[in-house]
């Protein structure tokens, strides 16, 4: 998830496990800074654009990791902050201020290696996009009452956090929906779902509007949900894919990452010469968040490359592509802007 929401899920879980026993502006502090503190890996450059992403979210968001840097943390704050016989408060706010990033992060697409040392795993539920001010803003009114003081205080705190843990909970149940949608029109075409793998993700900002991706074995489909959908099932676009291009590539380092990072969800395709990866679960047709370049053709044949990101937003309408999500959300049946 974005910064703001995990500074103020980590400050609001602090602020609940610390309680009276400390001031409520420290608790939040305390909280807020750890609540960040496990994306600062972002900062460590791996020595190429695929590692640098796959290895985000790896260590530094393993519960087993940050469990065993909770004690000396703990030990800092309650020294700091004190009091210092309060270690045990100290430490349960310290655990779950960072323990709940990655679990968080967990809940959007991306891919967070919860099991590391163990198995390195990339978990992503995807039921959340990564900025939703409708998870975010019960958090920060919770914690915005709280800090003003009264006898009321950490109630509207505990209040923020069960309305945004509701939320995620929704938002499961939304997916879930979803998915019940794109396995009845598979059915429907004579395709049994068990034959297709399924990705239901939401737009940007809200869990009204969701996207759906369907991988085949030469080719891949995008469609659109939203909830207020009257059609029980919904339209999938068609785009090819490339295996025999995969085929080729697959010994390629970067390539067998990607392909294990993403579960699969990605194209290959051929451009000018250039061999480009790309990441189907971020982004929608054509516009991609991960686009790697990862080899290139020349008379010898198809040589490896360092990847390089290309992937953005560069030609899209912004302007038009926020009327269509705000009227492809509320229901109206409209094709999106390509």
């Amino acid at each position: 998830m974005d910064s703001l929401s995990q500074v103020a899920l980590g400050a609001a879980v602090a602020v609940a496990a610390l309680g009276r026993r400390t001031a409520i502006w420290k608790a939040a502090l305390w909280g807020g800074v750890l609540g960040t503190l496990p994306d600062l890996d972002a900062l460590i450059d791996h020595g190429d654009a695929v590692l640098n992403m796959t290895l985000h979210r790896a260590e530094s968001h393993a519960p087993f990791w940050l469990t065993l840097a909770s004690f000396p943390l703990a030990w800092i704050a309650a020294r700091v902050a004190g009091p210092p016989d309060r270690f045990r408060r100290w430490w349960l706010a310290t655990w779950g201020a960072l323990v709940t990033h990655p679990l968080l992060d967990a809940m959007t697409i991306y891919g967070t290696q919860l099991g590391l040392p163990f198995t390195d795993r990339p978990y992503g539920i995807g039921s959340l996009f990564s900025i939703d001010p409708l998870y975010t803003l019960p958090l920060l009114a919770g914690l915005g009452l709280a800090l003003r003081g009264g006898p009321r205080a950490l109630r509207w705190n505990a209040l923020g956090l069960a309305l945004s843990s509701a939320y995620v909970g929704w938002s499961v149940y939304a997916q879930q929906q979803v998915g019940a949608a794109v396995r009845e029109t598979l059915a429907l075409r004579g395709a049994p779902a068990p034959e297709a793998r399924i990705l239901v993700t939401p737009t940007a900002f809200n869990t009204l509007l969701w996207r759906v991706v369907v991988m085949h074995g030469d080719h891949y489909e995008e469609g659109f949900r939203s909830l207020l959908d009257r059609s029980p099932t919904l339209r999938l676009a068609s785009f090819p894919g490339d295996p025999a291009l995969f085929e080729a590539t697959r010994a390629i380092p970067s390539v067998a990452r990607m392909a294990r990072f993403t579960h699969g969800f990605f194209r290959m395709a051929e451009r000018d010469g250039r061999v480009v990866l790309t990441d189907l679960r971020m982004g929608q047709e054509p516009w991609y968040s991960f686009s790697f370049v990862v080899a290139r053709r020349d008379d010898a044949g198809l040589r490896p490359l360092s990847p390089v990101n290309v992937g953005g937003r560069q030609g899209m309408d912004l302007a038009a592509s926020l009327r269509w999500l705000g009227r492809r959300a509320l229901g109206h049946e409209l094709a999106p802007p390509r």
